[in-house]
């Protein structure tokens, strides 16, 4: 990885947490109050979510430059999202191991090949949780039996690259994790850092 740009460096004081209570927990998320003070120096408040796992998400590539997404229906904002695979990697666990286990109970499939390509922050103004991407391709059929959690169902089909890239362009596909990672497949292909053949089938 090349060195950070002399303007990414960090400036002025940081935030100093004062004290914190747990107001409320579930076995994936914590809410918690703290008092603070500000970069300003200033006395304040925050409320924290904090996550129990990393945010995973995959795009798999099939050879013929189609990709899996999957349609379900969300519980905080009330809607219906088609979405890559994703879901959540305890922080203790090898996330290549949770990618994995995410592509094959939501698609069935596994993957001969993987390359993590993105780790970004979801919401870092309220909430400590951070994700990994991996693009997967040298896809097959999972070995065993996998199967969803019992609140999920799912849809899959199975579109063109260039057809989703083009749906979260315009809005259609509003899942961030999606719309990065799709934007982040197509500059890969773009810049020869995936295969020949399989960058030829995206872009065509």
């Amino acid at each position: 990885m090349s060195d950070k740009p002399a303007w990414l460096r960090p400036h002025g004081q940081p935030w100093k947490r004062v004290s914190q209570r747990l107001v409320y927990e579930n076995p994936w998320i914590s809410v918690s109050h703290h008092e603070a003070v500000a970069p300003t120096g200033r006395p304040a408040q925050y409320g924290v979510v904090s996550f129990k796992n990393l945010a995973m998400a995959v795009l798999p590539l099939h050879d013929d430059g189609t990709v899996i997404m999957v349609g379900q229906n969300r519980f905080a904002l009330s809607d219906y999202s088609w979405e890559i695979p994703e879901g959540g990697s305890p922080l203790d666990e090898d996330p290549l191991i949770g990618a994995q286990r995410e592509l094959a109970e939501e698609t069935g499939l596994k993957a001969a090949e993987w390359r993590k390509v993105l780790e970004v922050q979801l919401s870092n103004s309220v909430t400590d949780e951070r994700a990994m991407g991996y693009v997967a391709f040298g896809l097959s059929a999972a070995d065993g039996d996998h199967h969803v959690d019992d609140t999920e169902e799912i849809v899959m089909q199975r579109v063109p690259f260039r057809e989703a890239l083009d749906a979260a362009l315009a809005g259609h596909l509003q899942d961030v994790l999606t719309v990065a990672m799709l934007l982040r497949a197509y500059h890969m292909a773009r810049e020869g850092d995936l295969p020949d053949a399989l960058a030829r089938a995206m872009l065509g």
